[in-house]
């Protein structure tokens, strides 16, 4: 499994609470894979911070989004846009990514992509989108 913080996420808080936050945001991670899965717009968006931030990792060498995604329902749309390019032939996998629940998208089971998911107050405010080979190379061996 890679190294934690390998994707610059902030550090999670440890102690009583951590566990209920852990399933807090691995149910939030796991509505968001439903939702995009089935391409339900309006449940991307209740799932988003208003002022969520999507940042794409390609090192240069692999396609991602050239900018920040910034706002709730722009990153919807994206996503939605993504669902129609590549579910018929990506699995979305949901995994532990920085010690945090997040997802991994594979096409005939090689990691294409890395998704690590910033939740606060029950709603996905950051997202990192790794599709850099170099630091998908642990993913790899999966």
């Amino acid at each position: 499994m890679p190294a934690a913080g390998f994707l610059g996420a902030p550090p999670r808080p440890r102690g009583a609470g951590a566990a209920s936050s852990a399933a807090r945001h691995a149910s939030v991670v796991r509505d968001f894979k439903r939702a995009w899965e089935a391409k339900d717009i309006t449940a991307l968006i209740g799932l988003l911070d208003p002022e969520a931030t999507v940042i794409g990792d390609g090192g240069g060498r692999a396609l991602t989004f050239l900018h920040p995604i910034e706002g709730g329902e722009e990153i919807a749309r994206a996503w939605i846009e993504l669902a129609h390019r590549a579910l018929g032939t990506t699995t979305l996998v949901e995994r532990t990514v920085n010690g945090q629940p997040g997802l991994v998208a594979q096409r005939d089971g090689v990691t294409q992509t890395v998704y690590a998911f910033d939740v606060v107050d029950d709603r996905i405010k950051h997202i990192w989108v790794i599709r850099n080979p170099e630091k998908l190379r642990p993913w790899l061996t999966d």
